[in-house]
């Protein structure tokens, strides 16, 4: 840099919040702001001399190698990521680094500025609203999203181990006469107390999820048909029991009234099903049977899937 331009540079360094540094082509540095002891903890004299993958965690390592690799393709352009740095007294910060080659006259590499932002509170707010994008605000099971994920982990999971998986499909009726009658409050309220009820039958390893306005739906992991059966007629009866209910079917008495499909895939040589959506397609028509016959208000299916090789 030139006289002008150095004194330009240390300006805008010692006065930024962030911390801005200089490195040699091998990334060694040779100055850090001051903003390094609020951001990191240690002062630009404990930074100077070491490169910055003396402060990343060892998992972000590669992340921190490919910003570096880039700042040589990307010439002028900054190269960033998001990775984590560890502070002086030991705790973790989230870190948006960018780096950027400086080149001489001619074209060679002199040295690499490196900017480094901290954004942890960026990252915990966006973890808060993964999380709340994962869990259903009304009922507290997992949202439709969540359930995506689960089934799609589980069906790798139940085709590796050769095992089985099963699904159902929760419909309770005369929910929209029920909103009709008494409004949405007592109709949310409803739901949540069902949602308690399913929760407090299955096992820590199930997953229930709000599916659609007032379906829930179930993964069992590890399950077979019979014991899907099982479960599903534990929730049946801890459903039923439950007061107050949708008023629109007088058969009902005043308890709730639900509706199971079971679905369940063995994972055998040969089978036919290769994506999670065909165990949906047969949960959901094994629900359609079950609504349509008053004696038998669950219905299964069973499928078969091939393992994998």
């Amino acid at each position: 840099m030139s006289g002008e331009d150095e004194v330009s540079f240390q300006f805008l360094a010692e006065n930024s919040i962030d911390v801005i540094c200089r490195a040699g082509v091998d990334l060694v540095l040779f100055y850090a702001s001051p903003s390094s002891i609020r951001v990191l903890g240690w002062k630009p004299e404990e930074m100077i001399g070491k490169r910055p993958d003396f402060f990343v965690l060892s998992e972000d390592i590669p992340v921190l190698k490919a910003v570096a690799a880039g700042s040589f393709l990307a010439d002028l352009n900054p190269v960033k990521a998001n990775l984590r740095m560890r502070k002086k007294d030991g705790s973790t910060a989230w870190i948006e680094i960018n780096c950027r080659l400086v080149r001489g006259i001619e074209g060679e590499a002199k040295e690499t500025v490196i900017i480094m932002r901290d954004i942890t509170e960026r990252k915990t707010l966006e973890e808060q609203l993964s999380a709340l994008a994962l869990v259903d605000s009304l009922t507290g099971l997992s949202t439709e999203r969540a359930f995506d994920e689960a089934l799609e982990s589980e069906w790798r999971r139940t085709l590796r181990e050769g095992s089985e998986i099963s699904l159902l499909l929760l419909d309770f009726h005369h929910f929209k006469e029920f909103h009709d009658q008494h409004g949405h409050q007592e109709g949310d309220s409803c739901l949540r107390t069902i949602a308690v009820a399913v929760n407090g039958t299955l096992r820590a390893t199930d997953v229930a999820a709000r599916y659609g306005k007032e379906e829930i739906a179930v993964i069992l992991p590890r399950t077979d048909s019979p014991g899907a059966a099982e479960v599903a007629e534990k929730l049946r009866s801890a459903i039923q029991a439950l007061r107050p209910a949708p008023h629109g079917n007088p058969e009902s008495k005043g308890r709730v009234m639900v509706s199971i499909g079971i679905a369940t895939v063995l994972a055998r040589s040969g089978g036919p099903v290769r994506m999670p959506e065909i165990l949906l397609l047969a949960a959901d028509s094994a629900l359609h049977k079950a609504k349509h016959q008053r004696r038998t208000p669950v219905t299964t299916a069973l499928l078969a899937a091939p393992k994998e090789g």
